[in-house]
């Protein structure tokens, strides 16, 4: 990686944020309406899954095996690509892992697919839920955060394309925070800021990984780092967002948006290489 500049790591910065900040737009939602519509965010989320595995494969994990080859040789750098890339899955399996089946974003999501106005309100047990999820996604997005920051880093028009995609799977998870604790206290600023302060762990991630990663960045550092991003995204996508999107939607809205995603992701790598 070339020497940075204060603009490149803004921008970097500025991405990250963006990517953060939707999960108070998906908390906005739960007051600007009283209907999801379900079949455009479960494209969306299928959009969103298809562009981080595209890019993942196809430029990520690629990147990262060109840093091991630079050091080690082809097959060596091959090999040691794959084993980072696995080990980006499984730390993310863990950081799953110790979150609670009741509290973890992926099942408190169901909440959205239902109609909660039809239902006995329970509000202690709806604040509490609400709150959880609160916590449990600023967990999980310290690692979307510093993919999204490293990959911009790289190379801003596939951070980006990241970015985007981070920002779709964002919404329905503030929809997930804010939906239970304005239902339980009917206190749309409380149920707003609690969703917004949890997005803004995906820039403490950024920053994190610049004060960890960046003064070390050689070959080596990027091949790792890159190998794990690209297994973060992967893990992301198959374990949050594609069961998500089909929750919210059915097979074919799924595969529509995975399809689009994968095509758009295509091309804009094409058209960035003009």
């Amino acid at each position: 990686m070339e020497a940075l500049t204060s603009s490149q790591t803004l921008a970097a910065f500025g991405l990250t944020l963006i990517a953060g900040l939707a999960t108070g737009l998906g908390a906005l939602l739960t007051f600007l309406s009283r209907s999801t519509n379900t079949r455009f965010l479960s494209i969306g989320l299928g959009f969103s899954a298809g562009v981080m595995i595209y890019i993942s494969f196809v430029d990520i994990l690629a990147k990262s095996q060109e840093a091991f080859a630079n050091q080690y040789g082809s097959l060596m750098g091959e090999s040691l690509g794959l084993f980072a890339f696995f080990a980006g899955i499984l730390c993310t399996f863990v950081i799953d892992q110790l979150i609670p089946d009741n509290v973890n974003p992926h099942h408190a999501l169901e909440f959205n697919a239902q109609h909660p106005s039809s239902q006995p309100i329970q509000h202690d047990a709806l604040s509490r839920a609400g709150l959880f999820t609160a916590i449990a996604i600023a967990i999980h997005n310290f690692p979307e955060g510093f993919a999204t920051f490293v990959m911009a880093l790289e190379d801003i028009q596939t951070g980006i394309a990241v970015a985007f995609a981070i920002a779709l799977h964002n919404i329905p998870e503030g929809l997930a925070i804010a939906l239970p604790i304005y239902y339980a206290t009917k206190k749309r600023k409380k149920a707003f800021t609690i969703a917004f302060a949890s997005g803004l762990t995906e820039p403490v991630g950024a920053v994190l990984g610049y004060m960890l990663l960046v003064p070390l960045m050689g070959e080596l550092t990027l091949g790792i780092t890159f190998g794990m991003v690209a297994g973060i995204m992967v893990y992301i996508s198959f374990d949050e967002l594609l069961p998500t999107a089909r929750r919210y939607g059915n097979d074919h809205t799924v595969i529509s948006g995975v399809i689009l995603g994968m095509f758009v992701m295509a091309l804009s790598l094409i058209l960035f290489k003009l």
